[in-house]
């Protein structure tokens, strides 16, 4: 009791009862009492001391405060007194001016203990989530308070009890969608105790719709400009999303990056920004670089940076990195996320690389930050941000690598030197006389050649202008003599820092790289150089360049060709034998990896130091020694026949690689062929698919033909008769008004002919007469007659004769005449229903050319009505002949068919010859077997022989 007087700082005697005797009192009055009000003023008591006698209140009546939790549920007043009570007992928190000075510093643990006491009991949490679910302020909010104070005090204890309780995280959720922003607002602060550290509890948060909510509240509160609640919510949002994959693809699919945009919008005016803000800005930063952090799986930064490209995230941020009046802290931190949001993804370093400045002219993004890097004006933390933008710029980035290379190259330089490009800018950093200029330019210039033997090759053709009327040297051999005079070099800074930066830079750039290590071993200076280095006994500082110089002479020998000489492999490893010793060598070269800040560079790429002096390694550099330090300790312990034997294993390897770079090459053109086959058997498929199709379709119209030929065949004499018919009809008819002129020409010509053939017959006819009546006169003489006999009678023959030609031809004609005649009264009867009577002279006149209208008018429907018969032959034609083709078709298959039945047939006659044979035979056997004795049943052979002769019949029936 002493111990709690000195505690409560009370007097030791007097007639007052003391703060331990009142307590208990009050104790006693919440048990005993039966009346509520009774119970209720002992709580408020119990309240207005909780914070002065906080240890015996915690003792004494903490059992009877979780009674009444569990028994006053009813009455809200006496609940909440209860929980403030509670809270006060358990927070630490209390306000400095309510704490008194004699207060002993070891009751600061008290809450944790009483925290511990009352979580004892996991009913005891169990029934505070089922208070915080009750809307009356007066048991919410302290509720709310008193849970988040457990979580402070023990939290993977009490993280574990709500794990377990049935809706337990979700209830606490529904407090970010209080109205009542008090308790809203110290909800959050609850969940970001609730989520600390435990990536189950922080995914049933983010799938209780937390990001939503969280981002509505940032929106609400006004985005960067808003108060502690935005910060309060950005830090709840870091807790979900930090280290857990799962809540970071969640965010991402929910579209929730795009609403991240608008908390980067900055104004123009940007000058007189509050510390809120700054704060606030400051987490956002850091809250894009979670979802973007080189330590998440590859696959889901990459899905990240580019969603932040797409919705213009990326490119909100680079308006910040190039506008004025931010803050210092707030530009490091953009240049920072910037970085990280490029780095790696090609469409986001291409975006960055077309990034220009708002100057006049305007000039890269990336020679502006380049100016800052190694401009030794600029903060510290400033040029560490812009040396690790221009790595993730150039991480896994060819084209981005070339084109840095490329501006220091020759025949890339502006000879003009208006603009400053950025290999200008490493280059002067490089050679300054800043160190810390010095190591940032030479890891810069690393990177731009990691990975990239192309690079490297290229960069070796770089010429330096030292000083008036000096020939220029190369930007390899100037390192190298910078590097040997680094002693006599007056630096601000580190020297060994300068020396460090340089040897990284040449031990990246001639690894993997024979052609450098070539170029680099013909100075003759370069060899004794290190070897010097390495065999001194140096300080502690100095064993760092020890054990890099080692690790670049170790270089020279691995990826040495032997092209020179005096430094082929066997060479180089006598003379680290003789001067230095083999052990020595490994030992020097081991100084790298154990040192401090080598350990500290490989845990993480973005370059993060606490003062310049510790600037000393890179993180892609610390990769290179590790793979390389074993390599290079084997090859010094390595004999010149193992050198050989590597160097034909290496060629073999080689050639093996070549022979299956080509057989690669003729599978990919393999794959490529057989691609096209298959789309060429696609094609063909679908061909043969329609193909048969239309097979199937002709088979069926074959089949109608087949139909419709059987039917031509019936109609086919009668539509020829028909059709004959028609064709002499329009013979007839179908005469011209020019043919109808012509046949009258035509018959007045054969009329006149006839008029003279019948004028000569005449004449013949009277001639005749004559020679008749002349005989009978020239009989008077003998004489006369007797000699002129001989001349008359040949004279008579001949008038026979040609009398005989003259009937022929005459019955000829007379045949003709008559052939034009019936014609003739033909087209006399066509005309004779248009024509008057004989007599009616002047009506014919008056109607022949009505007559000949009509005449004219028949013609042309005759020859209408040929031409369409003429049409009508020949589709009928056409389809005789389709008929033809269809039969020719049958008479095909139908001569398969008696091939085939023919053949079945000498297949039969072969059946029947066995079937014969087998009977003889048989027969044959049956005689034996009665010779021998044996019993033959001779109704079975009779039965069976008459069903053969049945058989035999049955085929020849067949046959026929």
């Amino acid at each position: 009791m002493n111990f709690l007087r000195g505690v409560m700082g009370g007097p030791s005697a007097g007639p007052q009862p003391s703060g331990a005797d009142t307590i208990q009192k009050l104790c006693d009055r919440v048990a005993s009492s039966t009346l509520l009000d009774d119970r209720r003023d002992a709580v408020r008591a119990l309240k207005s001391l909780s914070k002065k006698y906080r240890l015996e209140v915690g003792i004494q009546a903490m059992e009877h405060l979780i009674r009444v939790l569990q028994t006053d549920r009813s009455d809200s007043e006496i609940i909440g007194y209860a929980l403030d009570t509670l809270y006060n007992v358990i927070s630490n928190d209390l306000e400095e001016e309510e704490q008194e000075e004699n207060v002993p510093k070891q009751v600061d643990d008290l809450g944790s203990q009483f925290t511990e006491i009352f979580i004892k009991q996991q009913e005891n949490v169990t029934l505070l989530l089922t208070l915080v679910e009750e809307f009356d302020f007066h048991v919410r909010w302290p509720g709310v308070k008193l849970l988040t104070s457990l979580l402070k005090q023990q939290g993977p204890q009490v993280q574990q009890i709500i794990l377990v309780s049935p809706m337990g995280v979700s209830r606490l959720m529904d407090l970010l969608a209080d109205s009542r922003e008090v308790i809203r607002n110290d909800g959050v602060l609850l969940l970001q105790q609730l989520t600390k550290s435990n990536a189950a509890i922080q995914k049933i948060v983010a799938f209780e719709n937390a990001f939503e909510r969280l981002l509505d509240i940032v929106t609400e509160e006004g985005n960067s400009d808003g108060g502690i609640v935005v910060e309060d919510c950005l830090l709840l949002l870091q807790n979900l999303l930090k280290n857990n994959n799962s809540n970071q693809n969640f965010f991402k699919e929910g579209s929730y990056i795009q609403r991240m945009k608008p908390w980067f919008e900055v104004g123009d005016d940007n000058c007189g920004w509050s510390a809120q803000k700054v704060t606030n800005l400051h987490l956002m930063l850091q809250l894009v670089r979670v979802l973007v952090s080189p330590t998440n799986p590859p696959g889901a930064t990459s899905s990240c940076q580019k969603a932040m490209f797409h919705c213009g995230l990326l490119q909100q941020l680079c308006t910040i990195l190039m506008a004025t009046g931010v803050p210092a802290d707030i530009l490091t931190e953009t240049i920072n996320t910037v970085s990280e949001v490029i780095r790696g993804c090609q469409m986001n370093q291409d975006y960055f690389a077309s990034v220009n400045a708002p100057s006049n002219p305007p000039r890269p993004a990336i020679v502006v930050l380049l100016m800052s890097m190694v401009n030794e004006r600029q903060p510290f933390v400033l040029r560490c941000a812009v040396l690790y933008c221009f790595q993730c710029f150039l991480y896994k980035n060819q084209k981005g690598q070339g084109e840095i290379v490329s501006t220091l190259l020759p025949s890339t330089i502006d000879a003009t030197g208006n603009s400053v490009s950025a290999g200008q800018l490493l280059c002067g950093g490089l050679f300054s006389t800043d160190s810390l200029s010095n190591w940032c330019a030479a890891v810069a210039l690393a990177h731009a050649l990691q990975e990239n033997a192309t690079l490297k090759e290229q960069l070796l053709r770089v010429q330096l202008a030292t000083s008036i009327g000096n020939p220029p040297v190369s930007l390899l051999q100037q390192c190298t003599n910078i590097l040997s005079q680094g002693d006599k070099i007056d630096r601000r800074g580190s020297k060994v820092q300068t020396r460090v930066g340089l040897l990284m830079l040449l031990c990246t750039w001639l690894s993997n790289c024979s052609i450098a290590v070539t170029h680099f071993l013909h100075n003759p200076a370069n060899v004794p150089f290190l070897t010097g280095q390495i065999a001194e006994n140096l300080g502690e500082e100095e064993q760092l360049v020890q054990g890099l110089c080692a690790l670049l002479l170790g270089i020279s020998i691995y990826y040495n060709d032997n092209s020179l000489e005096n430094y082929r492999k066997e060479k180089l490893k006598q003379l680290i034998e003789k001067r230095i010793g083999r052990e020595n060598f490994i030992e020097k070269l081991g100084f790298i990896s154990k040192h401090e800040l080598y350990s500290r560079a490989a845990q993480k790429p973005q370059p993060s130091f606490s003062s310049p002096d510790h600037m000393m390694f890179d993180h892609e550099f610390t990769k290179l020694v590790k793979e390389l330090e074993g390599v290079i300790s084997k090859a010094i312990y390595k004999s010149s026949e193992e050198d050989k034997k590597e160097e034909e294993v290496k060629k073999t390897l080689e050639q093996h690689d070549n022979i299956v770079t080509h057989y690669k090459k003729v599978i990919r053109e393999q794959d490529q062929e057989l691609e096209e086959l298959k789309q060429r058997i696609n094609t063909l498929a679908s061909q043969n698919e329609q193909l048969q199709a239309t097979v199937t379709q002709q088979v069926s119209q074959i089949q109608q033909h087949k139909d419709q030929y059987n039917l031509l065949k019936v109609q086919l004499g009668k539509d020829t008769q028909h059709h004959n018919s028609h064709g002499d009809t329009f013979q007839m008819n179908g005469i011209q008004t020019e043919d109808v002129s012509k046949l009258k020409e035509e018959l007045e010509e054969w009329k006149n002919k006839h008029e003279l053939l019948q004028g000569q017959l005449r004449e013949k006819e009277s001639v005749i007469e004559k020679l008749k009546a002349s005989p009978l006169e020239v009989g008077t003489t003998e004489q006369s007659s007797q000699t002129s006999k001989p001349g008359s009678l040949e004279h008579n023959n001949d008038l026979q004769k040609e009398l005989e030609m003259l009937r022929s031809q005459l019955q000829l004609q007379s045949a003709e005449i008559s052939k034009l005649q019936m014609e003739n009264q033909k087209l006399q009867i066509m005309s004779a229903t248009a024509e008057p009577p004989l007599g009616d002279s002047g009506a014919a006149a008056a109607n022949k050319s009505e007559s000949e209208g009509r005449l004219e008018q028949e013609i042309r429907e005759l020859k209408s009505e040929v031409k369409a018969l003429s049409e009508e032959k020949e589709s009928l034609k056409q389809h005789l002949d389709s008929a033809s083709s269809t039969v020719a078709i049958l008479q095909d298959e139908k001569s398969k068919l008696q091939q085939e039945v023919a053949e079945s047939k000498k297949e039969q006659d072969d059946l029947l010859v066995l079937l014969a044979d087998q009977d003889q035979k048989l027969s044959a056997l049956k005689i034996k077997l009665k010779d021998l004795g044996v019993p033959v049943e001779d109704e079975d052979d009779i039965e069976s022989g008459d069903q053969g002769d049945e058989d035999e019949e049955g085929d020849e029936e067949e046959q026929d």
